[in-house]
């Protein structure tokens, strides 16, 4: 397709630039599957959302590496979503990957910090995969006391900024 065409020379063109002699820090991916962007979600759902706790932020590290089994269970659940509206295993990052991976993200995630700076909106993918995962006949406890979690720290941010 012409749009394909157009996005691929894009990414050439993006690789092939430099900045100082550097590679720029953003580059873009084309990928045959259109599942590929929702790999992301089984990581965000396991780390970055459940770095929102009733008291302080948490790191993403000390989120999924805190409980494994639990960290474990949350991630199939939502590789099980993705699955289940057409990804395929191999657009998905493994967890073993993402857990080794989680070794160096040692600060909360942006929306744990974004909640806890007063932001009284945030990104809601968590929501968006239970709501998702609900009509695939996917569900965790684990996603559910998330989402409940983020509803009523950004409801109390609401209050305090009225």
């Amino acid at each position: 397709m012409v749009h394909n065409k157009i996005l691929r020379q894009l990414e050439h063109d993006i690789d092939a630039v430099t900045l100082n002699g550097k590679d720029v820090p953003v580059k873009l991916r084309v990928h045959d599957s259109l599942f590929v962007p929702f790999a992301k979600w089984p990581m965000l759902l396991t780390g970055n959302y459940r770095c929102v706790t009733a008291g302080e932020p948490i790191s993403i590290r000390e989120s999924v590496q805190s409980d494994l089994a639990l960290s474990s269970e949350i991630y199939s659940a939502v590789e099980s979503i993705v699955l289940r509206l057409g990804g395929r295993a191999d657009d998905l990052v493994g967890f073993d990957k993402y857990l080794a991976a989680t070794d160096k993200l040692i600060a909360p995630s942006s929306v744990a910090r974004a909640i806890a700076g007063g932001a009284t909106a945030v990104e809601r993918v968590d929501k968006l995969v239970q709501h998702i995962g609900r009509r695939c006949g996917v569900a965790h406890p684990a996603i559910d006391r998330t989402v409940a979690l983020i509803d009523a720290a950004l409801a109390r941010t609401k209050l305090s900024a009225a």
